[in-house]
């Protein structure tokens, strides 16, 4: 087989993007209000999730990177890499703690599902590219009905 055959059978091969998705699971409590607007306007907008007593979602997270498989290993990035970079990034910031109060980079926003995809995709995004892939998606879900995606843009 000529070489030229080999090269373009070679990278044809190795040269297409992988879309990998690693979920992974938090809990946590926030409470949408606007401190700017009335209770009347905040309840109108936001209603039960404006509660003064806070309440809580069991999150769902998918973070999807795109790559090329390595030759040597068929990955785009070592799932266990990936999953310990969440965990260390995201996890243990939101787990059980109340996103309006107790995380540093949500301070100042609503602590929406909308401003949390991006929060999210802020912490990820670096790193990530360290292994040779790029950040997706961003996908969480806040309860079975409700999710929000990011992709960067």
């Amino acid at each position: 087989m000529p070489l030229v055959l080999l090269i373009r059978i070679f990278a044809e091969i190795f040269s297409k993007v992988v879309y990998l998705t690693r979920k992974e699971h938090f809990n946590a409590a926030h409470k949408l209000y606007n401190d700017s607007w009335s209770e009347e306007q905040n309840l109108a907008v936001f209603g039960k999730c404006a509660n003064a007593n806070w309440h809580g979602h069991n999150y769902n997270l998918y973070v999807t990177v795109k790559g090329t498989p390595d030759p040597d290993t068929g990955f785009i990035i070592n799932v266990k890499d990936l999953s310990k970079l969440i965990k260390v990034e995201v996890v243990d910031h939101l787990d059980h703690k109340n996103l309006n109060l107790d995380v540093p980079f949500l301070k100042g926003k609503m602590a929406s599902t909308e401003n949390l995809v991006i929060a999210i995709w802020q912490r990820l995004e670096l790193h990530i590219a360290k292994y040779g892939c790029a950040l997706h998606c961003i996908k969480l879900y806040e309860t079975e009905n409700i999710y929000a995606e990011y992709f960067g843009e």
